[in-house]
């Protein structure tokens, strides 16, 4: 008898075991091919530059595109998942990003790489977008923690594979299977999750067409604005962009105004358990994307590194992450997110201070267990930050609340790419250096956000 109560919960609550099973792969495939896609492209850095004859500062924007897509548009396309079901937004995504990777294997310049990446992002936007409101679906309500701790594995697995695999096709062959890999995968993907994913219920209000485009515009402008600034462009050219992007967002908060579930979901933001956990996440995912953009420059430059060895030694970090995440995921049904968030995060950035002592000619263990460190660092802060985003906003603002999660990872990643950019226009030399000690004061910043949120009390949702 108690077994059958039990799953009668579970039915009411969440899927039932078997059918979770199946819609979590699904959601794991495509999650875990953009997070292998962000990862190669990173480590991939330097050697596509020199194989497509670009500089580095220039080689950044095969990040920075895919990032600028993600981040216009994730937004509406989490709005629009609440009005149309999450399941159709993951599907079509998953249709996009698998079409525009096989457009990036067969680019034939810097350029054309960049537009491809464009719509991979677009693609990827519609995965990610929609990707915790749909977990939220599928695991009950007391395995919530769990749960994002399995997604924030699948993560890690994705970035612990990268390093790897961009090494291992770079040394076989070109990079243009660094992206053509993604093809096969992404049909299974498309497939399983057409029968998996369960329908969500629907919201009534109609997304609003143009709002959504007033948040492309602005965060467009705005990330467009993060690169040139990066790049040192002239204030004749940086300051109407600016300008233009701060005119653009203005417009969408008046338009917005008033909107029971409003695009930028400034209802949500007025929580301040919900506003500290979004600063955490940016100003951690800045920190990881200096890290991971500048990692490659510094191994190979200052350290004399070979790309094969640097794919490799990229590796502990992710796979750290992978062995703390459900650890940390299991840890928040007990703790707050906050104490283990910024535990992890003042590890982060001791891991990174670290890093910047190596001296030249550093053993493999001398790097390994450096990068290892971050690792569990950064492992404790996901999960739980997940989990605090999305249980301090009402299950009706499930997708708003996930597209914040999206939007503030990957606003942070570009911030993150950029900066590096910056760095490298500034020295050659040492702007991988720059990079990662930046990446400690963020990683040191969000911490103390982290921390800041033991004295906020959780909303009633």
């Amino acid at each position: 008898m108690e077994h059958a109560v039990n799953t009668s919960i579970e039915e009411r609550d969440g899927l039932a075991p078997g059918p979770r099973g199946l819609a979590i792969l699904a959601l794991a495939l495509g999650v875990g091919m953009s997070s292998l896609d962000t990862a190669i492209a990173n480590t991939a850095l330097p050697a596509m530059a020199a194989q497509l004859h670009a500089t580095p500062a220039d080689s950044v924007w095969i990040v920075n595109a895919y990032q600028l897509a993600m981040v216009a548009t994730l937004l509406p396309i989490a709005a629009l998942g609440e009005t149309v079901g999450y399941r159709r937004v993951y599907v079509a995504g998953m249709v996009l990003f698998t079409a525009a990777s096989l457009a990036c294997a067969l680019a034939w310049s810097l350029p054309a790489l960049i537009v491809a990446r464009l719509f991979q992002g677009l693609g990827a936007s519609a995965i990610m977008g929609v990707n915790t409101a749909l977990l939220r679906a599928i695991y009950p309500a007391k395995l919530q923690g769990r749960g994002f701790g399995t997604n924030a594995l699948v993560v890690a697995v994705g970035f612990a594979l990268g390093p790897s695999v961009a090494s291992i096709i770079l040394a076989a062959s070109s990079w243009e299977w660094l992206f053509g890999i993604n093809v096969l995968p992404g049909i299974a993907a498309f497939f399983l999750a057409r029968r998996a994913l369960p329908d969500t219920k629907r919201a009534s209000h109609r997304i609003d067409g143009v709002a959504s485009l007033y948040n492309v515009a602005a965060f467009g402008m705005a990330i467009l604005a993060l690169g040139d600034a990066a790049h040192r462009v002239g204030p004749a050219t940086l300051l109407p962009e600016a300008a233009v992007a701060l005119v653009f967002f203005v417009l969408l908060l008046r338009r917005q105004r008033g909107h029971p579930a409003p695009l930028l979901p400034v209802d949500l933001l007025r929580r301040p358990l919900f506003a500290l956990s979004t600063v955490t996440a940016m100003c951690t995912f800045a920190a990881q994307a200096l890290a991971f953009v500048a990692l490659p420059f510094y191994f190979e430059g200052a350290l004399g590194r070979s790309p094969i060895e640097t794919g490799f030694l990229m590796t502990p970090w992710p796979v750290l992450v992978g062995v703390m995440a459900p650890i940390a995921g299991r840890l928040s049904d007990r703790y707050s997110p906050g104490l283990l968030g910024g535990i992890g995060l003042l590890i982060l950035a001791a891991g990174l201070v670290t890093l910047l002592q190596l001296a030249p000619g550093a053993s493999a263990l001398d790097i390994g267990w450096r990068m290892a460190l971050c690792g569990v660092g950064f492992g404790f802060f996901q999960a739980p930050n997940i989990k605090a985003i999305m249980g301090s906003a009402p299950a009706s603002r499930s997708g708003g609340a996930s597209g914040i999660v999206a939007t503030a990872r990957l606003s942070g990643q570009a911030t993150g790419a950029a900066l590096v950019a910056f760095c490298l226009t500034i020295s050659h030399l040492h702007g991988p250096w720059y990079a990662i000690g930046l990446a400690a004061a963020f990683a040191f910043v969000a911490s103390v956000a982290s921390f800041s949120r033991l004295a906020v009390a959780a909303p009633a949702v």
